[in-house]
């Protein structure tokens, strides 16, 4: 599979694909790489050692928020890899959560790696076909058990967690038109807007937000403005800020 180009999309669209140099490569560069099938098999201590960095970098008064944070960053490049693929080649890569290996302590674009990567079985290169291959790959493969995991890690909606997974969504498919446009591949751009809405179209994400003139509004929050430093994001659901006075007052 080609996602060189994928990856020069930006950085959440970005996947390593070498092996591992040895077993001590991953402590010395940063933080060693684990399979997501390890957390989904219940070993969630690299996904809650994530939470906390994310909580400690924000100063998130609640741990909560950390792990909207943190989910919303990893749907974000779930997504990005599997439909910028699909968008740009017709092919969607094959996220085995046995293969694909996360480094919980990096960011984009190095926390991936998925060496020799294949491409998903898919009927043909349709949009329909795409869609079911990318939700099968990141919705179901990805998104519902880390959601279980996030779970286990402590009390978070789970509207809040489609919510994010809905606007992390909604942001690859802009990031992918934007790209469209400045690369000269419209069509590119075309099909991964017609990707995006067969996604939306399933139960779990519909009811996610609102799509208008391209622009996307979520009906959730990710928490982000409790935070010190933290504000409204792009496509939150308030207008402004709530009140801060209790810290049961938004739930997702």
């Amino acid at each position: 599979m080609d996602l060189a180009e994928v990856g020069s999309v930006g950085g959440f669209f970005a996947l390593r694909t070498e092996a591992a140099e040895g077993p001590t490569e991953g402590l010395a560069q940063g933080g060693a790489y684990i399979p997501f099938a390890q957390i989904y098999a219940g070993d969630i201590a690299p996904l809650s050692a994530r939470v906390d960095t994310v909580a400690r970098k924000l100063g998130a008064p609640e741990r909560r928020i950390a792990a909207s944070v943190a989910q919303l960053g990893l749907a974000a490049r779930l997504w990005s890899v599997a439909l910028g693929s699909a968008a740009l080649h017709g092919e969607v890569p094959h996220l085995d959560p046995a293969r694909l290996h996360w480094a919980p302590l990096r960011s984009s674009p190095d926390d991936l790696r998925l060496p020799e990567p294949r491409a998903f079985p898919t009927d043909g290169g349709t949009v329909p076909a795409l869609a079911d291959a990318v939700r099968e790959v990141v919705q179901y493969g990805h998104l519902v058990p880390l959601t279980t995991a996030l779970r286990a890690d402590g009390r978070i909606s789970p509207r809040l967690l489609w919510g994010n997974a809905g606007s992390a969504l909604a942001g690859a498919v802009r990031e992918l038109r934007v790209w469209s446009g400045r690369a000269g591949r419209p069509e590119a751009g075309e099909r991964a807007a017609a990707i995006g809405a067969a996604l939306f179209a399933h139960p779990d994400l519909r009811t996610t937000g609102v799509s208008r003139h391209g622009s996307f509004r979520r009906h959730s929050c990710c928490l982000y403005y409790r935070c010190p430093s933290g504000g409204l994001c792009g496509d939150c659901v308030f207008d402004r800020p709530p009140q801060r006075s209790s810290p049961r007052e938004v739930s997702g």
